[in-house]
């Protein structure tokens, strides 16, 4: 490879990608293509937070994104950011409603230090301005708040921003802050909207504000949206930032609307033999409603689909009552603390199974049948009688002790519990099987009558 070729491989490396500090931020998807920037003298340039403009570039100047360039103003010039080049430029103009018609203004060079410099110094005053300028309103009884103040880059002109619900007449503030600063004055109106996107913010969907990221047109939003979606009207969950109804409403309502046509409507009531059912909830999306034995809360609810629904009502229509609402035969259980009820619950993630013990996995030891310590986990053994038939007692003693080897090992008192259970009910089937004689002259301590009927007879020496 040639180092020509590397050269513009290297040239070709995401041009379009930039740090996404910059709010109204553009991905250039064309930067890589080579001379997609000389295709188009536009370019768009950024100032601060989410101001833009579009100036052409006279001078041909190999301009990318990122330079810092000096453009054109009234009077004087201005700072800014180049933001974007080449054919995508008409396309943001198109998006914005930019008048074609207007004159655009052009660029003048990229920045000097001295530009720099005056850019620095202009910037500084900013924070102290919009205090001194809040003041003045106040002292003059304005209803409006100055939420930002911009200086132009050559620090000859200031932009207030400002919001007021009413019309303000400000032709005396002007002069106060012309006097004040010593410098051009103009007084731009905002909305809520447009200074939470100036401000910027993370919203609770944990991304970065629309406004603040991609939004320029802002339109009304009503609760309207809201109810359409079945989302419930708690103000401090619909509002946003900026204390207005979250824009985000408007971005599902026509998919809503679609798939609710689909539905029946809740005021109609479906009867059955076992009784007649209400509407209590719906989900649009999944196309599926439940219904309720009662008008009023909660009580033998069914979740069927919308077509079901329709051919229900149908029957109904002919004077047919169907068995039950739905075609499975074991309907869904009622969920009394579900959809609307559950949003608040703070353990609707909690496992349902949380409350079964856990399996203890490690293997414990075995106790020998025979085994009388002090504190163990005894068994007592069976007792042995000396019926007549002492060969089949003796059988079943040794299955009996096998059953007992094989059989898992239990917690204490339940070992204890069920060992006397053992015992008992090989008592009573001794009890039945041995005669009464045989009964009476069996011994009462099982390891002495034991030690003497398992020890050998002695036989006298010769």
């Amino acid at each position: 490879m040639s180092n020509i070729e590397y050269k513009q491989k290297k040239q070709l490396c995401a041009k379009g990608c930039s740090r996404q500090n910059n709010k109204l931020n553009v991905y250039d998807w064309l930067a890589d293509i080579p001379e997609n920037g000389k295709e188009e003298d536009l370019i768009e340039v950024q100032f601060k937070n989410t101001r833009k403009g579009y100036y052409r570039n006279s001078n041909n100047l190999e301009l990318v994104k990122g330079d810092v360039v000096a453009v054109e103003s009234s009077p004087g010039h201005d700072v800014g950011t180049v933001t974007l080049t080449g054919k995508l430029v008409r396309l943001q103009m198109k998006k914005i409603r930019f008048r074609a018609d207007s004159e655009i203004k052009r660029v003048y060079r990229k920045v000097k230090p001295i530009d720099i410099d005056k850019y620095n110094e202009a910037k500084a005053k900013e924070h102290e301005t919009m205090i001194r300028a809040r003041k003045i309103a106040e002292d003059l009884d304005l209803k409006m708040k100055i939420g930002d103040v911009e200086y132009q880059g050559d620090g000859n002109k200031a932009i207030f921003y400002y919001i007021a619900d009413e019309r303000v007449d400000f032709r005396r503030l002007i002069k106060v802050l012309a006097d004040a600063f010593r410098v051009r004055i103009e007084m731009k109106q905002i909305g809520a909207r447009q200074e939470a996107g100036r401000i910027g913010g993370i919203g609770p969907c944990g991304r970065e504000l629309c406004c603040a990221s991609w939004m320029t047109n802002f339109v009304s939003v009503s609760t309207n949206a809201a109810r359409i979606q079945d989302i419930s009207l708690n103000p401090q969950k619909l509002a946003g930032q900026c204390a207005k109804l979250k824009c985000c409403l408007n971005y599902e309502v026509d998919e809503y609307v679609e798939a609710q046509k689909r539905l029946p409507s809740r005021e109609i009531k479906l009867e059955t033999i076992d009784g007649t059912f209400y509407f209590f909830k719906a989900d649009i999306l999944k196309n599926e409603i439940t219904y309720s034995s009662d008008k009023n809360f909660a009580a033998n609810l069914v979740a069927i689909s919308g077509r079901r629904a329709f051919e229900i009502i149908n029957m109904n229509r002919k004077g047919e009552k169907p068995e039950r609402l739905s075609l499975e035969e074991v309907d869904k259980k009622s969920e009394t603390e579900s959809g609307i009820l559950n949003q608040d619950s703070l353990t609707r993630f909690d496992k349902k199974n949380q409350e079964q013990p856990k399996r203890n996995n490690k293997r414990r030891k075995r106790i020998a049948p025979n085994d009388n310590k002090a504190g163990g986990n005894n068994r007592p053994t069976p007792t042995r009688t000396n019926s007549p038939s002492g060969k089949n007692d003796g059988a079943k003693k040794d299955t009996v002790r096998k059953e007992q080897r094989n059989k898992p090992e239990r917690t204490k008192p339940e070992a204890a519990k069920r060992a006397k259970k053992e015992v008992n009910n090989t008592k009573k089937v001794e009890n039945k099987e041995a005669p009464a004689n045989d009964a009476k002259k069996t011994n009462r301590n099982p390891r002495r009558r034991n030690n003497r009927t398992n020890k050998p007879k002695e036989t006298p020496a010769e």
